[in-house]
């Protein structure tokens, strides 16, 4: 009974340790990023309150097209997406985002986002309904400068 219990103990001790691994050296295999939203945004799908999340590529090799969007720690997945890849006119040093900004009432929707120093990053899915709708609104792209995400002043008005 007593090497049952050590057994078990040493495989979670093991476990912690990979997971803690895994997320203490993200790369551009995964593309882990933390986004901070200060009002809720929406997702295909889903409405992400207000808050940060970890964007990060599903663990799938063979489709690169699957984000997967968990909370802060990357303990609750809230959202898995399809996506198709985009491309921009030049790379940044920090994450890209680029939201449309939706009608009152309507909280702003992801288009797409880049991992860092990537001039091809993920352009978000939407409903063909949803889709025309974004169509008709602003865009406004906000890049990542020390730690805070601003709006990019190449890319207004999108």
């Amino acid at each position: 009974m007593k090497l049952s219990k050590l057994s078990m103990i040493a495989g979670f001790v093991i476990a912690f340790a990979l997971i803690f691994e895994l997320t203490a050296h993200a790369s551009e295999d995964n593309q882990l990023t933390k986004i901070s939203f200060s009002e809720a945004v929406q997702v295909p799908g889903k409405v992400l309150p207000a808050g940060t999340y970890q964007f990060v590529l599903a663990s799938d090799t063979a489709n690169r097209n699957i984000v997967q969007i968990f909370n802060e720690n990357g303990t609750e997945l809230y959202a898995t997406v399809q996506t198709i890849p985009a491309d921009r006119g030049r790379e940044t040093d920090g994450t890209s985002i680029t939201l449309a900004q939706r009608s009152a009432g309507q909280p702003d929707a992801l288009l797409t986002w880049f991992y860092p120093g990537m001039d091809t990053g993920h352009e978000f899915l939407y409903s063909k309904q949803v889709e025309a709708e974004l169509a008709q609104d602003a865009r406004q792209t906000f890049v990542e400068e020390h730690g805070t995400m601003v709006p990019d002043a190449n890319r207004v008005g999108d």
